[in-house]
């Protein structure tokens, strides 16, 4: 009988379009949704034995995400394994030449995806083309790193069908620093087939509800993808999780 109720109503909404009345209030909808859904994953994960966990913290500090870089590096030996480490949203390189600082394997490879022309659409308060730095604004002498322009959805399929054996083979780094819920679920469903056990994967903003954490969700949901949380710093603003 309750199936039955619910069909009847459900038909009965799409022939009236009577929720349509509603329709303002999507994105209000949508937020409050995917913010439970993070309060509930926050509940869960701060009781986990992590690496580093400032929750709650009243200020957020954008620096200490160097301190969870180092909390993950130092309990996964990253400072000296042979890596392939990608990062997606490159912006100023600061945390890409980090890491490529920290890590001294010869035979590690780096490469930094971004369009180097700001945002492809916006994003909470920022507008399509923020944050913009070019790519002659970035420059090192380490021959293990590059760099890959333009937006995710033509410049990484391209990559990993010239690198296939590298990205089956070596031990991945992934830093998910698209913002974008688009960007960031791209990624991760292209990468999908790669991943490992083991590898490493931080997020830059997390609990950015409608963002990088909904399209976390959607992957590890749709593709039964096991990711531990290891490490978070500003409230799981950054966040570390590693491969199972």
């Amino acid at each position: 009988m309750k199936l039955k109720l619910i069909k009847f109503f459900k038909d009965f909404f799409l022939w009236t379009g009577i929720l349509q009345v509603l329709s303002p209030f999507n994105r209000l909808f949508l937020f409050i949704r995917n913010f439970n859904a993070l309060r509930n994953w926050v509940s869960r994960a701060k009781h986990n034995s992590l690496l580093i966990n400032d929750f709650y913290s009243w200020k957020r500090d954008y620096p200490k995400r160097y301190l969870l870089y180092e909390a993950v590096a130092d309990a996964h030996q990253l400072d000296r394994k042979e890596l392939l480490y990608l990062e997606f949203g490159v912006a100023s390189g600061s945390s890409f030449f980090w890491w490529l600082k920290k890590n001294t394997n010869p035979a590690s490879v780096f490469r930094g995806f971004d369009t180097f022309e700001g945002l492809p659409e916006d994003w909470g308060g920022f507008k399509k083309g923020a944050m913009a730095f070019s790519l002659g604004e970035l420059h090192s002498d380490d021959p293990r790193a590059g760099f890959e322009k333009g937006i995710f959805q033509n410049s990484l399929n391209p990559f990993i069908e010239n690198n296939i054996n590298l990205l089956r083979k070596k031990p991945k780094l992934i830093h998910m620093d698209a913002d974008l819920f688009s960007s960031t679920l791209f990624v991760l469903s292209q990468l999908y087939p790669f991943l490992n056990k083991g590898d490493i994967i931080l997020f830059d903003e997390f609990n950015v509800a409608n963002h990088e954490f909904f399209a976390w969700q959607i992957f590890v949901d749709s593709f039964y993808v096991n990711m531990r949380v290891i490490g978070g710093v500003n409230n799981f603003y950054q966040t570390a999780f590693i491969v199972e």
